[in-house]
């Protein structure tokens, strides 16, 4: 197969993404990272990055059009990569999982590979092909590696079979409970899913990593969320997606318990506002308003252990 030149490969940005890159400068700049490293293919790292890996970050759009982030863990091997375009995923439907509603044959989905221990992650998005209820293959859309900032580093271990669920059941709340409050106001870590229907009326979603000091997410009287943005690879998939498409879901894990605190809801993003100023190192905030809130105790089967002496 030829080489494509840069002429001949179109942009991944779309108009959200754009606007962000051109916000700080940096459209000119990104065309070519654009062009050459978001890929409608696996490399060959990628391909043997996901089988080694005991959980998956997902981002689904259910029928209603919300858009949910979940954590779904198996023994490593759970993924396999036959071909450069196909990631397989073999996964048990979880109809306790909200994001589940959203991987039906023909849905769009985003995935985030991460391995904390070795801070390494990387994404793709693309559509399910949906064998069996027990498993599902995607076909890459777009695929791509992030570099390690803000990752926390952690190990972890099963606390339990993974193919043996958690017996206690999800609670559900329009609200923000002291519970979820505390999980959120604790949190160095958290994850994102998004979306946007592109020109070519394909649907692209996207699901990334946040992290900062415990604390980073500030939780308001109302229950609103307020989140920096700090400096990254200025890619701006998720804020270029909000300004589209102004819609989140959240996920926050609880890496002693396994204990997940899920949420979609609307969002808003700021990028001239005051408030920024008291927000270490942050460049922009974003407000997050949940609209359905799902806490699943014991839902994942892993825990994470921080290093010694942190």
């Amino acid at each position: 197969m030829l080489d494509q030149t840069k002429q001949d490969v179109t942009s991944p940005w779309h108009a959200g993404e754009l606007a962000m890159q051109r916000s700080v400068g940096v459209a000119e700049r990104m065309d070519g990272p654009g062009r050459n490293f978001v890929r409608r293919a696996m490399p060959e790292q990628h391909r043997a990055f996901f089988p080694m890996l005991p959980f998956v970050v997902l981002g689904a759009v259910d029928a209603k059009g919300d858009v949910w982030a979940t954590v779904r863990a198996e023994r490593p091997g759970f993924m396999a990569s036959p071909e450069p375009e196909i990631l397989e995923v073999h996964l048990p439907r979880d109809a306790a999982d909200p994001a589940d509603a959203g991987m039906e044959d023909g849905d769009a989905i985003a995935m985030l590979g991460i391995q904390l221990e070795t801070r390494r992650r990387n994404r793709l998005n693309g559509v399910i092909r949906r064998t069996d209820a027990g498993a599902f293959q995607v076909r890459v859309g777009q695929s791509f590696g992030n570099c390690p900032q803000y990752i926390q580093l952690r190990s972890s271990a099963f606390a339990r079979d993974p193919d043996v669920p958690t017996e206690m059941p999800p609670l559900h709340s329009g609200q923000l409970d002291d519970r979820a409050r505390r999980m959120i106001e604790g949190a160095d870590t958290f994850f994102v899913a998004s979306y946007v229907d592109r020109e070519n009326g394909e649907r692209q979603v996207d699901v990334s990593h946040r992290g900062g000091n415990a604390g980073f997410v500030r939780v308001g009287a109302d229950g609103v969320l307020t989140v920096p943005d700090f400096p990254g690879n200025r890619f701006f998939n998720t804020l270029g997606n909000f300004l589209v498409n102004p819609k989140a879901g959240l996920v926050f894990i609880d890496f002693e318990t396994g204990d997940m605190l899920q949420m979609t809801g609307r969002v808003e993003v700021l990028l001239d506002s005051p408030e920024v100023a008291t927000f270490q190192r942050a460049e922009r905030l974003w407000r997050f308003t949940p609209e359905a809130i799902v806490l699943r105790p014991d839902a994942l089967p892993l825990r994470w252990s921080l290093p010694p002496g942190l």
